[in-house]
């Protein structure tokens, strides 16, 4: 188990600031942040490359802060390949087991199980320079894997990949996983993420913001920060208020109009609220049912999204509902059309803005 506890750097004008997570053996821990945020200056402080100004970096119950890189048994991969261009791939896997003083029969099984496991095997003989990028990234794994390190750490592994080579590479990464290697993987695409991992956590500016399972985070982010970096769209600011008229709901204001939540928060509190999109009814007349914010909207845009149509509509604010293709053309629905939304008070999240 790989424990940080109040980790604290400070490198320029950027810091990393009273970081915290808790990775158990077997996880895969995904690190989400946008560029500069500080998730390969964190990596590089569980390598032994940077000291951090205060703070622990507990393995197994020992605290490597004060232990040299080459001693703490982690293992990292870098954005691009970093292979040897003047040895094959034998040699290049062999390099960290030789360097070990392992004997020759030893490090040749050793390389052809970890070829054999990468897929790599019809590599062994080739000349590093002649590979595609995606061969070179299975055998920078391959060498990281020989000297069979605690954790493997990922530096955005999968960012210079194609989309196929990517689908490749995670299935690859996710057996290596499933055979019992922990892995800390960093990257700033969230749908990387969640074909990868079972914990992640979101750092926003040097700080860790919210850590949990994919359905925690994704389904109950705890910023604004978080719902716009994983690309929420309905998501509006404003004022909680007391109804009146109803006790088991609360009126947010926003943009002058009002929207029913089920909220347990304080009245007059500052924040954030979140509609699904694929919780929203469109109609062409008002619904009588059991959702009580019903707007009228003229539809600003119409297009084609992976899982259906998404329609904008202006109600004030700008809402995005997810329909169906059928739904589209039974509703007639194009851009300037004037139609109904609907949305339970139940489906909306209400977040605190100093969350």
């Amino acid at each position: 188990m790989l424990k940080l506890e109040d980790i604290n750097k400070k490198v320029g004008d950027f810091s990393l600031r009273n970081i915290g997570f808790t990775v158990r053996k077997g996880d895969y821990f995904v690190l989400i942040g946008e560029t500069g945020a500080g998730k390969s200056m964190l990596l590089e402080i569980i390598t032994g490359l940077l000291v951090p100004d205060s703070g622990r970096v507990i393995l197994d119950g020992i605290d490597l802060v004060s232990t040299p890189t080459q001693k703490r048994n982690i293992g990292i991969v870098y954005q691009k390949p970093t292979l040897f261009p003047h040895m094959s791939v034998l040699e290049n896997i062999a390099y960290p087991l030789k360097i070990r003083k392992l004997k020759a029969k030893e490090v040749i099984t050793k390389v052809h199980e970890l070829a054999k496991e990468l897929d790599i095997s019809h590599l062994l003989q080739r000349d590093t320079t002649n590979l595609s990028g995606g061969e070179a990234q299975r055998v920078t794994i391959a060498r990281t894997l020989a000297t069979d390190p605690a954790i493997l750490l990922l530096d955005e592994p999968l960012s210079f990949l194609d989309i196929q080579l990517k689908r490749e590479m995670s299935a690859l990464l996710r057996r290596i996983n499933q055979s019992g290697k922990t892995i800390i993987h960093v990257t700033h695409d969230y749908e990387e993420a969640l074909s990868l991992t079972n914990k992640i956590g979101i750092i926003e500016n040097g700080a860790i913001i919210q850590t949990g399972t994919p359905q925690e985070v994704f389904n109950n982010p705890k910023s604004a920060f978080i719902a716009n970096f994983i690309g929420i769209k309905n998501f509006c600011q404003g004022r909680l208020l007391v109804s009146e008229a109803d006790a088991d709901v609360n009126i947010f204001k926003t943009s002058g109009i009002e929207i029913l939540v089920s909220s347990d928060e304080a009245a007059n509190t500052e924040g954030f609220i979140i509609i699904p999109s694929e919780s929203i009814t469109l109609s062409e007349d008002q619904l009588v049912s059991s959702a009580i914010n019903n707007f009228q909207g003229t539809i600003l845009d119409v297009f084609q999204t992976k899982i259906g149509m998404e329609v904008i509509i202006d109600i004030g604010v700008q809402i995005s509902a997810h329909i169906t293709h059928h739904s589209l053309g039974r509703l007639n629905l194009g851009i300037g059309k004037r139609v109904w939304i609907s949305f339970k008070a139940s489906s909306v999240s209400f977040i605190r803005s100093h969350v």
